[in-house]
């Protein structure tokens, strides 16, 4: 147990400095940048990514036109792109590999290796496979050319993700190829994706002004699948929900052998309100991913995208009150290293979700974890929960220091610092909620919710959806009901869909002295809750008041 000091407010000083100092981290690139910390996993085996495999139905139709006379060379790159497109790299590795047994010739498939090399924590390999092609490069056809040329400028970017010039002859480069070769869906797919801030984009961030290259792509190959997928990412990521669902699902059906297709409709379906069936896409995703890890022996730390779709499939089953399930699948994701530094991030969803539960002890123990993460960024989410943890147990004061720990570990420019702030500042505000100082707690918790309620996409969504939640419980907890109240109209505007949105709504109702609107809210969340777990403690309490409430109905009407 850590020692409380005499008064719960003699933790002013640390909290003052930390709401002077949390200023210093900036959100305004939230997202625009990739974590690239000390964090490194041991690279998997050369014998698992240039295993020989066969061509594969159902992963959806890439085909670029490359110089070989080797008719199975060309079906094999193909593949390749195919997988690089839904984000399988050691399958599309193995792909670009089986192309070189058959023409040992082909630049391209070694520059295709060298994206996938990077994809697979593997550095030092990338620059030699695209070495490889350049020395090919003079026998190869001028198209071959132009895309190595382009991908050697495009790595040359990222090697500098922050010199703008870089990136500026890289798109320079692709608006050359272009001229070259106006009908290379390639060079027009790789051309939305330029327009991103990072050089190293592979879809996900694709911004606005990338959704013409993605029209222009997918009209001159309409049986070509990336262009849906990348349309589907820039749709989302412009707050266009209904048309990303629309692109999604045609991805999916395109490439239903795709762990990333079936995840990428999940994704819009959840945004859209239809929790059911993103579930049954999630799990459909996660057999796939299963199939694939136990059939091909691919270590489970290697697939970033597994474990991105368990923390999904398990914070949906949080949204409808299936705890059990949810538990198992978050728990599950937790404990499985990952090579991914934002997959190692993501892993917050777990003692978000204990604390949640109120099981503030078990998420200490799990932001212990990553707090001895080796990434920087690990370690300072690691501190943030720990902190938020601490407040739930009481403890201002060591909460207080883990506010400051993160915030020093987030100095000094560290790349992705972002992905980590809004955590940070919704931890001092809780922390000056508790502590007495309440209109700097609402003032921090306020910019909170405004940050994140406007990041684009449905997994910040959901995120935001459990921490406005959080921010509600803690205002209620710290009896400021006028900031509970704001806290669930934050929520009703958000996400109106969530039983958790009218439990909250119904618990400041009641606090206001409105039964009836409590009864309305709590109506409400029960039939949102049609699914939950039995036990749930939140439907337990929405059916005792209900069913109060109907014996003093009874009571009043009986003569």
């Amino acid at each position: 147990m850590v020692k409380q000091l005499p008064s719960r407010l003699s933790c002013l000083s640390s909290l003052s400095r930390l709401f002077f100092l949390v200023a210093l981290v900036t959100t305004a690139t939230l997202f625009a940048q990739s974590p690239h910390d000390s964090h490194t996993m041991p690279p998997l085996s050369r014998d698992l990514l240039e295993r020989p495999l066969p061509l594969r139905p159902g992963i959806g139709l890439a085909h670029d036109a490359v110089s070989t006379k080797v008719t199975e060379a060309q079906a094999f790159y193909d593949q390749g792109l195919a997988y690089l497109h839904s984000y399988m790299w050691v399958e599309a590795a193995r792909s670009f590999h089986h192309a070189l047994r058959l023409d040992s010739k082909l630049a391209v498939a070694d520059m295709g290796l060298s994206y996938a090399y990077v994809e697979l924590n593997a550095p030092a390999d990338a620059p030699a496979a695209l070495d490889r092609a350049r020395s090919m490069a003079p026998g190869a056809s001028a198209h071959d050319r132009c895309h190595i040329d382009v991908r050697a400028a495009q790595m040359a970017a990222e090697d500098a993700p922050a010199d703008a010039a870089k990136l500026a002859s890289y798109r320079i480069a692709l608006d050359e190829a272009l001229k070259m070769f106006p009908s290379d869906e390639e060079f027009w797919l790789q051309r939305g994706l330029a327009e991103s801030a990072d050089p190293a984009e592979r879809g996900q961030g694709s911004v606005p002004s990338a959704i013409p290259y993605y029209e222009k792509a997918r009209a001159l190959a309409p049986t070509h699948f990336a262009a849906h997928h990348y349309l589907a990412h820039a749709f989302e990521n412009s707050n266009r929900s209904a048309d990303a669902l629309a692109q999604a699902e045609v991805y999916a059906k395109m490439a239903p052998q795709a762990p990333h297709a079936r995840h990428m409709l999940g994704h819009e379906l959840r945004r859209a309100g239809r929790i059911a069936d993103a579930i049954a896409e999630f799990t459909a995703a996660d057999r796939l991913e299963v199939e694939y890890i136990d059939r091909e022996k691919v270590p489970a730390a290697h697939d970033w995208h597994y474990h991105h779709n368990l923390d999904l499939l398990g914070t949906s089953y949080q949204y409808v009150g299936r705890m059990t399930k949810a538990e198992a699948l978050l728990k599950k994701s937790f404990e499985m290293p990952s090579t991914s530094v934002e997959q190692e991030l993501n892993k917050r969803e777990w003692p978000v979700f204990l604390r949640a539960r109120g099981r503030a002890s078990d998420a200490l123990a799990a932001a212990d974890v990553m707090r001895a993460h080796s990434s920087r960024l690990v370690q300072a989410m690691g501190h943030v929960q720990a902190g938020l943890a601490r407040l739930a147990l009481k403890q201002f004061d060591v909460a207080a220091m883990d506010a400051n720990a993160a915030l020093g570990l987030l100095r000094g420019r560290l790349e992705g610092a972002g992905l980590v702030a809004p955590a940070l500042r919704h931890l001092q505000g809780e922390l000056f909620l508790l502590t007495g100082q309440r209109e700097k707690g609402r003032s921090a918790l306020r910019q909170t919710v405004k940050e994140l309620r406007a990041l684009p996409g449905p997994d910040n969504w959901a995120q935001t959806t459990f921490t406005i939640d959080a921010i509600a419980r803690t205002a209620r907890e710290a009896a400021d009901w006028e900031f509970a109240a704001w806290s669930a109209q934050q929520l009703l505007e958000h996400d109106a869909a969530y039983a958790g949105t009218h439990y909250a709504l119904g618990l400041v109702a009641r606090h206001n002295g409105d039964q009836a609107a409590a009864r309305v809210e709590f109506d409400r969340a029960r039939a949102l809750w049609a699914q939950a777990d039995p036990g749930l403690s939140e439907l337990r309490d929405v059916r005792g008041l209900s069913e109060l409430k109907d014996l003093r109905d009874i009571k009043r009407s009986t003569p």
